[in-house]
């Protein structure tokens, strides 16, 4: 996509890469936490947002759905909850964080390493 709001959303995060081209960009600031992927109309499918130190996310603001992985704090996976639309709120008491990426994908990053990747 290559999109300039989606480079400005991620200027300066920490970004690691996984298997198979994918990209895990690490949302660490308070304000990278805070937008999330809210108001971009799209994403890359290829990237994900981990947003750590967070049992519950909403997408209110969002203009395209997401699968959401939730990690524990040891970093497997707790949950995956697939296309959650706009306007809703997701918890998972049990998570230490979540990663967002477009719908469809979670697989494809779990595949490519994500539970050691973002630890």
């Amino acid at each position: 996509m290559g999109s300039a709001p989606l480079e400005e959303r991620f200027a300066g995060l920490p970004v690691s890469r996984l298997r198979d081209g994918l990209v895990l960009v690490q949302a660490h600031t308070h304000r990278a936490r805070r937008r999330g992927l809210a108001r971009l109309d799209a994403l890359d499918p290829d990237h994900a947002l981990h947003i750590p130190q967070t049992p519950s996310v909403h997408t209110f603001g969002m203009r395209f759905a997401l699968d959401l992985i939730w990690l524990r704090r040891d970093g497997r996976v707790a949950r995956i909850d697939r296309d959650v639309g706009p306007r809703r709120i997701k918890t998972c008491a049990r998570a230490g964080s979540v990663v967002e990426t477009c719908a469809g994908h979670a697989d494809a990053f779990l595949a490519a390493g994500l539970a050691t990747a973002a630890d």
